[in-house]
């Protein structure tokens, strides 16, 4: 049974999740896939109202991965024009929440007209506080290590970096998520147990949530449990116990 928040509960500050189940929850309807992701697409809206609400400042979603352009050419057809669709439409409504949005990802991959739309709603919502909306498209974990690790040879090359002086928290200045706090809480949905080359580097003391809810059926009684699960964690990040007697 669903716990509810409790009132004092100490809420996440960042919060991604690897939003997973479409295709299968399509599949057990006898639909679509392109109709498991439009469905998809309304529970991703759902959670960022409900983030918003619970007062979470920052929300990653995992929406399109690297690995993801091996999809049949029509499903990532599909996949672009709902981002198309949802990227316009929501940038009115994000404006009026106080929501930023920010896309990380490797952008030279995507059509030219969407990189546009990005550029466009990253430009005006830029000054909103209220929540952080991340968007992971085009995005792998292993691919932003790279990209920040071949940054740092280029200007170690061209001696404007000091190799000496890079240490963890040099690097995380390289990595697409640089001025973003590493999430506390991952949450994935559809019964799978594993990270996907979702935020390598960032998730290393993230408490991780799994749930059999296929993406599509997540609301905000799921977000209320997954930070109900949070709260009985006791996060020593290497050190004691906070806990008594331990």
């Amino acid at each position: 049974m669903t716990q509810p928040v409790p009132k004092l509960a100490v809420l996440p500050q960042h919060v991604a999740i690897i939003m997973d189940g479409n295709g299968r929850w399509a599949t057990a309807r006898g639909l679509s896939r392109t109709e498991g992701h439009k469905k998809g697409a309304e529970a991703a809206q759902r959670v960022v109202e409900a983030a918003r609400d619970l007062g979470i400042p920052y929300i990653t979603l995992f929406s399109f991965s690297s690995e993801n352009w091996n999809r049949p050419p029509a499903e990532i057809d599909d996949l672009m024009n709902l981002l198309r669709y949802y990227l316009t439409r929501e940038m009115a409504e994000m404006k009026k929440n106080g929501a930023r949005l920010l896309v990380i990802g490797d952008r030279s991959k995507l059509p030219q007209d969407i990189v546009n739309i990005i550029h466009k709603v990253e430009d005006e919502t830029r000054d909103n506080r209220r929540i952080t909306v991340v968007i992971a498209l085009s995005y792998g974990g292993r691919q932003d290590i790279v990209f920040a690790a071949r940054e740092l040879a280029r200007l170690a090359k061209a001696d404007e970096v000091d190799i000496e002086k890079i240490d963890e928290d040099f690097f995380s200045r390289y990595l697409m998520t640089r001025g973003i706090p590493d999430p506390d809480l991952m949450i994935r949905t559809s019964g799978e147990s594993r990270i996907s080359n979702f935020l390598m580097w960032q998730l290393a003391y993230a408490e991780l949530f799994f749930t059999n809810t296929l993406w599509p059926d997540f609301g905000r009684k799921d977000m209320e449990e997954a930070v109900a699960f949070f709260n009985g964690r006791d996060r020593r990040y290497g050190g004691l116990s906070r806990k008594a007697g331990e």
